[in-house]
């Protein structure tokens, strides 16, 4: 017997005004309390596969088990993934001196208790008490230049190759991912979603979407905005809520 979630939640993908595919994919199981954004990495052969290919995966691991168990498995998957992408699939694909690769960014919920693990630039926030909180931290050349040289999100925004990932699934034969464990409260609404969606949408515009008390409103809202600008990446959002 499948057992009902307390949380409702709704997903969306588009490939935007410029691009002409979309490297993008999402993972929305509610009844699992497992969400996924992974963005493939734009400009190399296999983006789209890799992102598909995490997606897929954690959509097969098993609900089953208590949630520090689920969370361990989220974990071993990803770097399972990574010597995957990094190694078989790349010269699969034939091509040796290229990346096959992708950010994620999961959010598991169980009870009262969240996970949100990643790695790369795609983001988890939580607005909570009418104020929007960005869970994860940038694995990008520009938030490392913001914490390590101080500079000014305008100032390491303008330094050439600003948003170069420094994390990612399959970029390199070792992963460290980033998590996150906290408690969830009553009338909290979570936002996953790639980088191509929140660089067209202000933090103003990213909370009031989320105040909405329906997560398709909420999503229709987002996408509206994104799409009102010039959305030159592939844009996903998962929205979250009780």
């Amino acid at each position: 017997m499948q057992r009902v979630s307390p949380w409702r939640s709704a997903a969306r993908t588009d490939k935007g005004k410029i691009r002409r595919r979309n490297e993008d994919a999402f993972l929305d199981c509610p009844q699992q309390g497992l969400w996924v954004v992974a963005d493939g990495m734009g400009g190399h052969q296999g983006g789209d596969i890799a992102s598909q290919l995490i997606v897929a995966s954690l959509a097969e691991l098993p609900a089953q088990e208590c949630f520090n168990v689920r969370v361990n498995d989220v974990r071993n998957c990803l770097h399972w993934l990574n010597r995957r992408l990094g190694q078989e699939l790349t010269l699969t694909a034939g091509c040796r001196d290229s990346v096959m690769g992708s950010t994620v960014v999961t959010l598991l919920i169980e009870g009262n208790r969240a996970a949100c693990l990643w790695a790369g630039d795609s983001r988890c926030y939580l607005w909570r008490g009418q104020r929007l909180f960005q869970l994860t931290t940038d694995h990008s050349l520009q938030q490392q230049l913001i914490d390590e040289q101080r500079m000014s999100v305008e100032q390491a925004r303008a330094q050439p190759g600003a948003h170069a990932l420094t994390r990612a699934i399959g970029a390199s034969e070792h992963l460290t991912l980033a998590m996150l464990e906290f408690e969830v409260y009553s009338g909290d609404a979570f936002l996953l979603c790639s980088d191509g969606l929140y660089q067209e949408v202000s933090a103003d515009g990213l909370g009031s979407a989320l105040s909405h008390v329906s997560p398709q409103g909420a999503l229709q809202q987002l996408f509206n905005a994104a799409l009102d600008s010039p959305a030159r990446d592939n844009l996903t959002a998962v929205v979250i809520r009780q």
